[in-house]
């Protein structure tokens, strides 16, 4: 049995590793959610920092880049990371929070599965009431 051990774990690299980083769920790189807005996610660097460019069609107005910037959770990149990032609109005075997860699904497509919350800018305190949008999002 003890000669067994080694040919196990061999066998258990072969065959086993390709399943594990076949989980592994990359942030980086372009994602489209079902309403057609879209976002290009850089780089994740060492201190798991990253930017990108957002591309919204949930407005009337004339679409533009607006940037956005957000961290990624690290601890082991095998794994399906969580995030959060924020979206400073270009075309208005609103800011946009994202938290979420990068998943993999049973296919082996990578979809990130987010909550987000919208915040306009209210002029005076009294009409900050009922101010923010929310909802759940999926980009694949």
């Amino acid at each position: 049995m003890v000669q067994a051990t080694p040919f196990l774990l061999m066998l258990f690299l072969a065959l086993g590793a390709p399943v594990l980083s076949s989980l592994q769920c990359i942030l980086t790189g372009r994602w489209v959610n079902d309403l057609g807005s879209n976002m290009t996610i850089t780089n994740v660097n060492a201190k798991s920092v990253f930017t990108g460019i957002y591309y919204t069609s949930a407005t009337m107005k004339k679409t533009e880049e607006s940037p956005l910037q957000g961290f990624q959770h690290l601890p082991n990149l095998l794994s399906q990371p969580t995030f959060g990032f924020t979206i400073h609109w270009s075309f208005s005075d609103s800011i946009t929070v994202f938290t979420g997860q990068c998943f993999v699904d049973d296919n082996g497509k990578e979809v990130l599965k987010t909550m987000w919350l919208l915040r306009p800018h209210a002029d005076k305190l009294k009409n900050n009431r009922n101010n923010d949008s929310t909802g759940c999002m999926a980009h694949s």
